[in-house]
């Protein structure tokens, strides 16, 4: 296991290296002046040549990138913000919190009401609560999020008045904006959990197991629960990350100053020190998130842990007889 935890954090840098040139070249594409955007649009002309010239925003491309990666990779220094002068990973981290809080949330209210609901829906097969959770589930996962977040601030902020409408000033700011990043992905996991656990209770051992009287809720959780997990297990991981760093929506439905908020302002701005140090910020996390993923999967299912142990043993075996 340590060995595959150390390849996979070796895999992870050639990945970063190549989320950090394509985030570099799209921003250099995007129109917009760097010395405008840092002088203001009052500055004369010749100074903004001049800053061009100063801060070599006039070189090729590629020189220009070289520099960045040189400073982020020896001095891990992300620069500073074009519009406002400030550390831009320092405003990533004070950010970053209430994504992360936004998230966990989310993930979890997605997981104790999709994982449940499929459970139930694939144990009683084709009875009236399948029909209507699968029906629920098709039209929750077909609501965009923006409109679902409106809808809910509508009815329980204005109409109501029961929760506030935007901002996190409390822990009651968290539950509109939960619940419409949850939902949908709630709809999503209750049917693939569904159909991961049709496929899971049709197997012989699941047989074997009512064969020797089990009850049924042994059967259906320490059995095909069980074994049905790993692919759910890869779906709340990817749901997670996604969550993380795809909060860009919602967080400006309710107005949180989070990650996605901050990133969407500086992509409209052409500030691309904050630009990269949120991209950046965001696929470490990601890739971490599915590092987490796949250690995981050893402590779900035995098989996994016995070839790893299986393949030491051989490797100690024949040692030994190279030794001898």
């Amino acid at each position: 296991m340590v060995k595959y935890t150390i390849k996979r954090i070796l895999l992870l840098i050639p990945i970063l290296v190549a989320v950090i040139f394509i985030v570099y070249f799209l921003m250099d594409l995007t129109p917009g002046d760097p010395a405008r955007i840092i002088l203001g649009e009052t500055a004369t002309n010749e100074d903004i040549e001049a800053l061009n010239e100063e801060m070599g925003f006039d070189d090729p491309f590629i020189v220009r990138f070289g520099r960045y990666a040189y400073e982020l990779i020896v001095h891990q220094d992300f620069g500073d913000s074009w519009r406002t002068g400030r550390d831009v990973m320092g405003e990533v981290i004070h950010r970053f919190p209430t994504s992360f809080k936004l998230a966990v949330f989310g993930i979890l209210l997605a997981a104790l009401l999709g994982i449940p609901l499929g459970v139930v829906s694939a144990v009683k097969q084709y009875s009236a609560l399948d029909n209507i959770s699968r029906v629920s589930a098709m039209l929750l996962a077909a609501f965009p999020p923006f409109w679902l977040g409106m809808i809910l601030v509508l009815t329980f902020s204005l109409k109501l008045g029961w929760l506030p409408a935007s901002g996190v000033t409390s822990m009651k700011s968290y539950i509109l904006p939960v619940v419409t990043i949850a939902v949908p992905q709630a709809a999503s996991l209750m049917r693939f959990t569904r159909s991961t656990m049709l496929e899971t209770i049709r197997q012989d051992y699941i047989r074997t197991a009512r064969a020797k009287g089990l009850s049924e809720w042994k059967v259906t959780v320490f059995h095909a629960l069980k074994n049905a997990l790993l692919p759910i297990i890869t779906v709340l991981g990817t749901a997670f990350g996604w969550m993380i760093s795809g909060v860009v929506v919602i967080e400006n439905v309710f107005g949180i100053a989070g990650m996605g908020q901050f990133a969407l302002n500086a992509i409209q701005q052409k500030d691309v020190p904050q630009v990269m140090a949120a991209v950046i910020f965001l696929s470490v996390i990601f890739c971490l998130i599915m590092l987490v993923v796949d250690i995981m999967y050893a402590f779900v299912d035995p098989r996994i842990r016995s070839s790893y142990s299986s393949v030491k043993r051989k490797t100690k075996k024949l040692g030994r007889k190279q030794y001898a």
